[in-house]
């Protein structure tokens, strides 16, 4: 690999570490200074401020590293279209050591079947967590955002401001809760008696 190595690592979420990705990008080359990075970016995002800084970077003969295909790009249009931009420009996409070619044709198939399998992989968890979603409904365990007050706390609150002794300040205050969480408290009571 000719030119400047510049370095690109994401993850999804901001629980997982990039460690591991930073690592096999010094072992490829890459100087710690010359790594971009995006942490808690999904891939399926096609902005990302890392993977800007990274194509920035890059110059004619430059090559951009990544650990993984998948790390790139999530689905197979965005990875082509990033590729075929990185080529245009002259630059060199490593994946994981091995350099992406578009202008060979066994290079140009590896490269569309990793694509399609990081974005199988992106489809098959999306379909993995409906449903799961959909059997933990079933099941009543997936009921949505749970009231910060028991229902006991919720009629003291109701009562305490019917009295007109209590402001809605004095009731977040004593509930320790925000100005929203009375307001809703207050209309849940409403639309029960409503009813």
């Amino acid at each position: 690999m000719s030119g400047t190595l510049v370095g690109y690592a994401r993850c999804s979420t901001d629980e997982q570490d990039l460690t591991a990705q930073r690592q096999r990008l010094a072992e490829l080359g890459v100087d710690a200074d010359r790594i971009y990075l995006d942490h808690g970016l999904t891939g399926t995002k096609r902005t990302r401020p890392g993977l800007d800084q990274a194509l920035a970077a890059v110059r004619t003969g430059d090559t951009l590293v990544v650990p993984k295909l998948d790390r790139l790009a999530r689905s197979v249009p965005d990875a082509r279209a990033i590729g075929d931009d990185l080529a245009e420009r002259g630059v060199a996409l490593s994946l994981g050591g091995q350099v992406y070619d578009p202008a060979d044709p066994m290079g140009k198939m590896f490269f569309n079947i990793l694509a399609t399998f990081a974005e199988f992989e992106v489809d098959l968890l999306r379909m993995r967590t409906r449903e799961g979603m959909a059997v933990a409904k079933a099941k009543g365990k997936l009921r949505g955002k749970q009231p910060k007050l028991s229902p006991k706390q919720q009629t003291e609150l109701r009562r305490m401001h019917d009295s007109g002794d209590y402001t809605i300040t004095d009731l977040t205050e004593l509930f320790s809760v925000s100005r929203p969480t009375v307001y809703r408290t207050l209309q849940r009571g409403q639309s029960s008696q409503a009813e």
